[in-house]
């Protein structure tokens, strides 16, 4: 029997989501042409269906994708997940369907413009996971650790993680100005909230004392013979000074 290739799926935006609209589509032997998620324009001539997520159906999914298919494939999925690829969905759901059918060789196979596009991708949202943990910077407001970021990818859970590692015993907050959510830390306890806008206090003595003694030094280990912009934005873009302490002004 054919599949059904004259639909398009509507989910609710999460990973968990997604995995139900692979689910569907293997049980139901469809193909959608689009697949949407619930807070974007749905441009499409054909007909509708929406996924309702179901947490078994996502579990089995992901429990298949690493044992039928391989655990770097799995990796490569939720990472690609994170990011602001277009089509993503439709690009994750081809990927698998291949993963089913091929197993773990797929990941290896980048002649394949589907899977070289989700390794380049996952490649994308790693490099940027890694820069934020390099260039983060926290300002102190009231005991709390803040700071905001403004990714182009959702890295947020990735970078997260190494924070909590670093400062165990500190209270603090990232906000991903981009995607609007909020990652908590406190008294052990990690949250990634929804929240539409955050704006920080205004920064105090302390902070400010700190902020310019950051400028300080560095402006004081600069070799000005040495100096090379070009050289700089290569190792840190200028995407990320607006955030950076070093660059902030009180």
């Amino acid at each position: 029997m054919p599949y059904r290739t004259d639909i398009a799926y509507l989910y609710d935006g999460s990973l968990e989501g997604l995995f139900c609209c692979v689910h569907e589509s293997y049980y139901k032997k469809e193909l959608p042409a689009m697949i949407f998620r619930h807070d974007e324009p749905q441009e499409t001539l054909f007909p509708i269906k929406e996924i309702v997520t179901d947490s078994v159906a996502a579990e089995k999914v992901e429990y298949s994708i690493g044992r039928a298919i391989s655990k770097e494939a799995l990796r490569l999925v939720r990472v690609c997940y994170l990011s602001h690829m277009e089509d993503k969905e439709i690009t994750i759901l081809r990927f698998l369907r291949m993963g089913y059918k091929l197993g773990a060789q797929i990941t290896s196979m980048l002649a394949d413009d589907t899977v070289r596009a989700i390794t380049k991708t996952a490649q994308n949202v790693a490099s940027e996971a890694h820069f934020y943990r390099e260039f983060l910077r926290f300002s102190e407001y009231n005991h709390t650790l803040v700071a905001i970021i403004e990714p182009k990818n959702f890295v947020l859970p990735l970078t997260s993680p190494h924070f909590c590692d670093r400062f165990p015993s500190e209270q603090f907050l990232i906000y991903d100005k981009t995607h609007k959510h909020a990652f908590v830390y406190q008294n052990g306890e990690q949250n990634l909230i929804p929240l539409e806008h955050f704006e920080p206090p205004t920064a105090d003595a302390e902070e400010k004392q700190y902020r310019a003694l950051w400028r300080q030094f560095y402006n004081t280990i600069a070799i000005e013979g040495r100096i090379n912009p070009k050289r700089r934005m290569g190792h840190m873009p200028k995407r990320y000074w607006s955030q950076l302490t070093e660059f902030m002004e009180d």
